[in-house]
């Protein structure tokens, strides 16, 4: 594995990449040569402890829909050091650390000074033999015979992740001295390998082949830091081992390596989203398909031990746009905000797609198509999804336009200032047209014809009483196809009857929910819309995929799965809540194997449980004005910072006729057709459920059949 710089691509030339930036640098370097690191970190402390067991929750609730929605694998731990307040997420998972390997080679150089073994301020005369490819400053920038110090080196080795630096370090401690303190911090499972680019030189090789350079998981990680914060960095007490008389000398190099960590220049990850002024201790790591960060926020609360690894990462791209630094940055954020208010709900923030000169793709096209439209005079780009000079230039006249600076680059501010994207060239109208006013109906169906049917199974019931008043196999097990979603704003909708606010929570979507077979909301990975919003997603269009992201948002509010690691995920977790609801409204031959419908075995009602769901539902106000929308507009945002309107239709045509006001359809190969159905003559309100129907247009005319049957029957008494 190749130990690079997170900002620049593997065997890049910094002074060629970044030539304004080469004497910025080494005036840093200078200053840190010359002048003594002190002053003592303090961190406020925190106003209340919060709940550990609420943070788990509320964090698990924010973070599971984009952890599961990451093309890779990802650990995560963060603790508050003075509350003890924590998350964890495969906190025990073995990773490979990349760079972040650094840490405990540091805290073991310091180790080595605190027994005499060494002094940092030994000089370490830098070789031509040292020199080392991938991140840091040494190879490129310093001729063969430089001396720096020992603990400049360190320096060079945390701060500019230098790799050549690293190795002289290692050299001075030697391999076995670092695993060997980490056996004795209680760290067991994190090892150095080998010198850095230098595989012949393991001591694992079998590690080496899997791991690289390290490997490291965040519990162990967190616990070092947690040691490095308390001025105990070797696990023995203040002077305790290195004699009394040295107690301030260890807390001293405590102070010290916390200021190495401070000059970490990469910001692409964990700084990335935090507040303008929050001082940030870390260290990262980054190889082809793995990004990890790690280290102390020194919160206005207090300091946070905080870290996050992600490996097999399919997006290997060096950029700032990667899926894996952005994923971390995000993840970073939400802890952040949770122990700065540790009694509210946490929402996930996002890092905003960031377009730029020679940018290309979908969203490019999506872009120059919107400012075709937008703009007046239309700057008429081709929509090739290029992003050329012709794009710039565009986007600079748009930025002066709206009172933005015009660097050419979009960002979340330009995405804001744009507006809805146009995606196609007869785009969806905005939602306050298409929500604008009542929609025509035809008029009602005579109380006449005979009550004939094609389904399967029918049941009719008083909609006030839920009473089955008539049936016909209504108790007969059948594929219940998408009246399954029923089910799924049932739960929502009685969420948010206990909290007004559920519906205003953004749920932004999975791959996994984009990528969900069958009828749609047409919501795409990484887009955003709020729970009320995608209620109508999910009834009317009868979104397969809206079904997928509400029980990744809302899954972890409901109980662990019994015998799943971890409790389950939010999906099983929801899925069994479905089950926990159908059993508490006496549902006795319904059993749900997942949120949308889709045949799967198992997964049956019957047409007397239908009737139970809906009686159930439509008691509550949000559903029964759901279902009853013949047609809805809303306006989805994303995570890259854009916006686009959208339309649902309702695929309930009974709605078009007076007297029907829900439910839901229901169409697969082996349910057939399907519909539950509520409608009103006089004051007579009645549910009517079919089940197996002939085919589409077959349910419709079972339904008013019997409809018009039950209320002359119900008329003539």
């Amino acid at each position: 594995m190749m130990e690079v710089d997170p900002i620049a691509p593997p065997h890049s030339d910094l002074s060629a990449t970044m030539p304004h930036k080469f004497s910025l640098c080494w005036v840093a370097v200078a200053v840190w040569l010359l002048v003594a690191v002190s002053a003592e970190a303090k961190n406020p402390q925190p106003k209340n402890s919060a709940d550990p067991t609420a943070t788990q929750t509320v964090l698990q609730a924010a973070l599971a829909p984009m952890i599961d929605a990451h093309r890779g694998t990802v650990a995560v731990r963060f603790e508050h050091l003075v509350t003890g307040d924590a998350y964890a997420y495969q906190a025990d998972q073995q990773m490979p650390s990349a760079s972040l390997i650094k840490l405990p080679v540091m805290m073991a150089a310091y180790e080595a000074a605190a027994r005499g073994a060494l002094s940092l301020d030994e000089r370490c005369v830098f070789e031509e033999a040292d020199k080392t490819p991938g991140s840091g400053l040494l190879s490129t920038h310093l001729s063969p015979g430089a001396q720096l110090s020992l603990r400049d080196m360190i320096r060079l080795m945390i701060g500019w992740s230098d790799n050549a630096a690293t190795n002289v370090v290692i050299e001075r401690v030697g391999i076995k001295a670092v695993n060997d303190l980490m056996d004795r911090l209680g760290c067991p499972h994190t090892r150095l390998n080998s010198l850095v680019f230098k595989r012949e030189t393991s001591i694992a090789p079998e590690l080496s082949a899997k791991y690289g350079l390290g490997v490291m998981c965040p519990k162990e990680t967190v616990l070092l830091l947690k040691r490095l914060a308390e001025d105990d960095p070797f696990a023995a007490g203040i002077g305790k081992g290195y004699g009394k008389a040295d107690a301030a000398a260890v807390k001293e190099m405590s102070e010290e390596m916390r200021e190495h960590l401070r000059a970490c220049q990469s910001t692409s990850m964990a700084p990335r989203l935090l507040p303008d002024g929050v001082v940030i201790a870390h260290k990262t790591g980054s190889v082809a398909d793995a990004r990890c960060d790690a280290g102390i926020i020194e919160s206005p609360v207090g300091p946070i031990a905080y870290c996050v690894m992600t490996a097999d990462n399919v997006d290997q791209s060096w950029s700032d746009e990667n899926e894996a630094a952005k994923l971390i940055a995000e993840v970073t954020k939400a802890a952040y905000d949770r122990f700065l208010k540790p009694d509210g709900e946490v929402e996930a923030p996002r890092v905003a797609r960031v377009l730029r000169m020679g940018s290309d793709g979908e969203m490019v096209e999506n872009l120059q198509r919107t400012l075709n439209r937008r703009m007046k005079p239309s700057p008429e780009l081709g929509v090739d999804g290029d992003f050329g000079p012709n794009t710039v230039r565009a986007v600079q006249r748009f930025q002066t336009n709206v009172g933005l600076e015009p660097s050419g680059v979009v960002d979340s501010e330009f995405w804001k200032a744009l507006g809805p994207l146009v995606l196609k060239d007869d785009p969806a109208p905005p939602p306050e047209e298409v929500n604008a006013g009542p929609q025509q109906r035809q008029p009602a169906d005579p109380l006449s014809g005979p009550p004939t049917t094609t389904c399967k199974a029918w049941a009719i019931a008083d909609a006030e009483s839920g009473k089955v008043l008539w049936g016909y196999n209504e108790g007969l097990t059948r594929d219940p196809a998408s009246t399954t979603k029923i089910m799924t704003a049932y739960l929502v909708t009685k969420l948010a009857e206990e909290n007004a606010d559920v519906l205003s929570e953004v749920i932004t979507f999975s791959e996994r929910a984009d990528n969900t077979t069958g009828s749609t909301a047409d919501v795409r990975v990484g887009e955003r819309v709020s729970t009320g919003e995608l209620l109508y997603g999910l009834m009317l269009p009868s979104g397969n995929d809206a079904s997928v992201a509400f029980a990744e948002h809302f899954g972890n509010r409901f109980p662990a799965v019994e015998g799943k690691p971890n409790g389950g995920s939010p999906y099983e977790r929801f899925v069994q809540a479905m089950n926990a609801a159908a059993n508490e409204l006496g549902m006795s031959g319904t059993g749900y194997r997942n949120t949308h419908g889709l045949t799967d075995e198992g997964h049956v009602t019957t047409a007397a449980d239908l009737v139970k769901l809906a009686h159930a539902a439509m008691k509550y106000e949000t559903f029964r004005r759901v279902v009853g929308t013949p047609r809805r507009g809303a306006t989805l945002g994303s995570v890259d910072g854009y916006q686009r309107n959208t339309v649902w239709n309702n695929s309930n045509q009974l709605l078009r006729l007076e007297g029907f006001y829900g439910v839901k359809t229901g169409t697969t190969g082996p349910a057939g057709a399907c519909l539950v159905a509520a409608g009103q003559r006089d004051d007579k309100p009645l549910i009517v459920v079919v089940l197996g129907s002939t085919s589409g247009d077959a349910r419709y005319v079972d339904s008013r059949n019997l409809f018009r049957w039950a209320w002359k029957e119900l008329n003539a008494k």
